[in-house]
């Protein structure tokens, strides 16, 4: 318990630390921090339509930051999430419009075949991973700018909506993924983020399965002595956590823009993978970083328009908190390698 309360205070550590720089940035700009924060704040969370609306930007950062969940519980690290999120939901909209099918079912195939392009697409680093040890991190980042333009050039020469914008023809409306008000585009696709992620919190805690993933993400070396099969269980974590990162893209397709187009979720992918990292690899503490970052994206509409700050300020923040956190992990290391070595000598 205090292992889990250390690192629950280390990660609030990080966003103050995030939050105090960009405040000092806002100040340089010759405006208000406290006018700022309080801008988003009410960007965020000012009505019942803010509050939908960050939700709605929430949902596939949560979605994508269980993909990245499940990755880092297996000690494999996914940062081609977003690239498996665009194929999703390029998937998800060539189902949507090129194949009529009764209600219900049209949603159900819509996401399976998005979850299947994710899986599919993160087989490639997953394999080269598995067979020749190839760093993951390196090729699934790489094959997210492969994703994005593949998608890209299927959407303007092999797909596109005559005579619009680039974009795929509307997805019909047996496939659209049903709203839960009718004020705001916020769909079904947050409650499956919420029952994915206490499903997986349930699996890594209450299964044995969940528990030798977890052990091969901790401590690889006495999981192979153990006689689990590391490589195959790397292999199979990359799948899931693409299938998710595909699901993600699917939800957003149909529940969202009901189409797929150029730079549809812009971002998404690696907010999410911020999100779990803050939340430290937990699925329940990445509900609540991917509320925080769904407000910080849903608030910074207001920026703009109420202060002289730029909605970057956001980036900015953001940024500022992936090297707190990362900070924070080479010093963990470091420090977990110091008393290895002194367990050794005595």
């Amino acid at each position: 318990m205090n292992d889990k309360l250390r690192a629950f205070s280390g990660q609030i550590v990080a966003v103050v630390i995030a939050l105090a720089i960009g405040a000092v940035i806002i100040m340089l700009i010759d405006e208000s921090p406290t006018k700022v924060f309080m801008t988003l704040m009410r960007g965020a969370f000012g009505d019942q339509a803010k509050i939908a609306g960050t939700l709605l930007q929430t949902t596939p950062i949560l979605i994508c930051g269980i993909a990245a969940c499940i990755g880092l519980r297996g000690g494999m690290f996914n940062v081609g999430i977003e690239g498996q999120l665009f194929l999703g939901g390029f998937a998800a909209a060539w189902v949507g419009f090129a194949m009529p099918l009764p209600p219900g079912l049209h949603v159900v195939v819509a996401m399976t075949v998005a979850v299947i392009a994710g899986a599919a697409w993160v087989s490639i680093p997953a394999f080269f991973r598995t067979r020749y040890g190839t760093n993951e991190v390196v090729s699934t980042i790489l094959s997210n700018y492969v994703a994005v333009l593949l998608t890209s050039y299927l959407t303007i020469f092999l797909f596109k909506r005559p005579g619009g914008w680039s974009e795929t023809p509307p997805i019909l409306a047996t496939a659209y993924l049903p709203e839960l008000f009718a004020f705001s585009r916020l769909n079904w696709g947050l409650i499956i983020g919420l029952a994915l992620a206490l499903f997986v919190a349930w699996f890594f805690r209450s299964t044995a399965k969940g528990y030798s993933i977890s052990m091969v993400g901790s401590a690889p070396k006495f999981a192979e002595y153990g006689g689990i099969d590391v490589k195959r269980q790397g292999f199979m974590v990359l799948l899931a956590s693409g299938a998710v990162g595909g699901l993600a893209g699917g939800i957003e397709t149909l529940g969202v823009h009901h189409r797929f187009m150029e730079g549809f979720a812009p971002g998404f992918g690696f907010d999410g993978l911020i999100a779990a990292l803050l939340a430290n690899g937990s699925p329940i503490g990445t509900i609540v970083t991917a509320l925080f970052f769904g407000a910080l994206r849903n608030g910074s509409l207001l920026l703009e328009t109420d202060t002289n700050a730029s909605r970057e300020i956001i980036t900015v923040i953001q940024a500022l908190i992936i090297l707190s956190v990362s900070a924070q992990v080479l010093m963990k290391r470091r420090g977990d390698s110091t008393a290895g070595e002194r367990r050794w000598k005595f």
